[in-house]
């Protein structure tokens, strides 16, 4: 088979996605390379691996029987435009990663960890043993925290958050269905809990996918109902959350902080650099990363692995696994 691939972190495990060549097919490693050019190659390949595909690119290939993405959100494939016979499927390997950096993203907030970084870099020691009007961190032990969505990346915060104390609620579409290993939960509502997760969590952690239904699910009304010393996370995507009534709500302070990972764009869309037309980035209660909370070593090989254990099962003509869209 044609295989091309334009994912450039995926490009770094060419040997395990290839069988350190052994695989029997033909790959073309493309990332960086303009859209129309991709495009080209694209209209005789039979797989594309890919963490975005353009409109162009889909109408191009008209025989292509595998678009396989790189993570596990699809919303920047245009299903829309794909050939009926195309199957699409993702991949995943990132919810402890991206746990542990919300672990650790709540603690630089909770312990004021920026500030003091800054202050003592500028030469000023701030602490309660010299200053008594400085405030005392927090733990994370005895603290809530609701995780909107509770699939791979919500279960492993949830694993982390219970194992330093914390308890844990979480909304998902069926609040019946079984509990992923391991995952102990205080209480688990369906989506018209979410008014009462934001009301009665001290973090709160948005890691649903980016659909119609859940384009800005945090608006003004949702923040409103957070604790003045609640912090939010989004580490799922930046539209999700209203970027106008989010940042007011760290201006005034009427939330404690919020660790972003997501924007509301991409440097890869032509959206510019930094994400988001507000400026976050003079406010002392954010932190700001650049959507890498799952980018570890361990995340992609992951990924590699089963992206290439997929290609087999495609030429073998066996079923394949996390099938997102079904070639018809």
């Amino acid at each position: 088979m044609r295989i091309v691939l334009t994912d450039p972190i995926l490009d770094r495990f060419r040997d395990l996605l290839t069988g350190e060549g052994a695989d029997g097919h033909e790959w073309e490693f493309l990332a960086g390379r303009p859209d129309g050019e991709v495009a080209e190659r694209l209209r005789s390949a039979d797989v594309l691996v890919a963490s975005r595909m353009s409109v162009p690119m889909a109408e191009a290939a008209r025989g292509l029987r595998l678009v396989h993405v790189t993570g596990a959100g699809v919303d920047r494939i245009p299903l829309h435009a794909l050939a009926p016979g195309v199957t699409v499927c993702n991949t995943f390997h990132h919810g402890v990663s991206i746990a542990e950096h919300v672990v650790m993203a709540v603690l630089m907030l909770s312990r004021r960890v920026r500030r003091a970084d800054a202050l003592l870099r500028a030469g000023t020691w701030e602490s309660v043993a010299v200053d008594p009007g400085v405030p005392l961190g927090d733990t994370l032990a005895g603290r809530t925290v609701g995780v909107v969505g509770l699939g791979e990346i919500g279960a492993a915060v949830v694993r982390a958050a219970t194992a330093l104390g914390m308890r844990a609620r979480a909304v998902r579409r069926d609040p019946r269905a079984p509990l992923p290993e391991g995952v102990r939960m205080d209480r688990v509502d369906g989506d018209d809990g979410l008014p009462g997760l934001l009301e009665g969590s001290d973090v709160v952690v948005i890691t649903v996918p980016l659909t119609p239904a859940t384009t800005g699910l945090i608006g003004a009304a949702e923040l409103a109902r957070m604790r003045p010393d609640a912090l939010l996370v989004n580490v799922a995507r930046g539209p999700i959350v209203d970027e106008d009534a989010l940042y007011a709500a760290l201006a005034e302070r009427r939330i404690g902080g919020a660790a972003l990972d997501v924007w509301w764009s991409h440097p890869k869309d032509g959206g510019g650099a930094c994400g988001y037309t507000r400026p976050f980035h003079r406010l002392d209660n954010v932190v700001m990363t650049p959507h890498h909370s799952g980018h570890t070593r361990s995340t992609f090989t992951g990924r590699a692995r089963e992206i290439a254990a997929n290609i087999a099962r495609l030429a073998a003509g066996e079923p394949l696994t996390n099938v997102v869209r079904a070639g018809a």
